[in-house]
């Protein structure tokens, strides 16, 4: 098995920094470098990370980073194209959920933390919770649906209500049309 990268040892807050200063374009990763050899040094912590340590770290997350946008870019293209956005903050959490869950997937199989023998059970996974979040959404469009049917019947009610009282008062059926459809929607 591969030695793990002078990086995978870095303590988690120097990782942040390290994260952050890459992040940023106006620090080159030579400056990089030695401000996170400073702060190792500052900590007393005895490894330092090399400049081409530093490369092959910055590569890799700008090509996960090119991958989650190209992912992002083609979820909006289908949504856009099939208007199926997810029903309700449940749904939109659940589709965030199963998104971050399946990208740090990727991401520790891509670095070799879990090995092969695991991804059938990952899998299974995966797509045991790919199928509870279809199920979450599909009675998630019921119930709006439902609601739906609730209000459309409310305003038949009360446009029944309004016909009924508008003619009871000595409206004609052109004002009591009026009304109705100013208030209501209902012809």
């Amino acid at each position: 098995m591969a030695r793990p990268s002078s990086i995978e040892t870095l303590p988690q807050d120097i990782l942040e920094r390290l994260q952050e200063l890459l992040r940023d374009p106006r620090v080159t990763q030579l400056d990089v470098t030695a401000r996170i050899n400073e702060l190792l040094a500052a900590e007393g912590f005895p490894g330092r990370v090399s400049k081409s340590a530093v490369n092959r770290y910055a590569q890799r997350m700008e090509e996960v980073g090119a991958k989650l946008r190209q992912a992002r870019e083609v979820a909006q293209m289908w949504i856009g194209k099939l208007g199926a956005a997810p029903q309700g903050q449940v749904g939109q959490l659940v589709n965030e959920l199963l998104r971050t869950l399946a990208f740090d997937l990727s991401m520790t199989l891509q670095e070799g933390v879990l090995n092969a023998d695991h991804a059938p059970e990952i899998a299974k996974m995966l797509k045991d919770m790919a199928i509870a979040m279809e199920k979450l959404e599909k009675a998630a469009s019921e119930n709006l649906k439902r609601e739906e049917d609730i209000r459309r019947q409310e305003r038949e009610r009360v446009a029944q209500i309004v016909e009924e009282t508008g003619k009871a008062q000595g409206l004609g059926e052109e004002q009591v049309s009026f009304w109705k459809e100013k208030f209501l929607g209902v012809r």
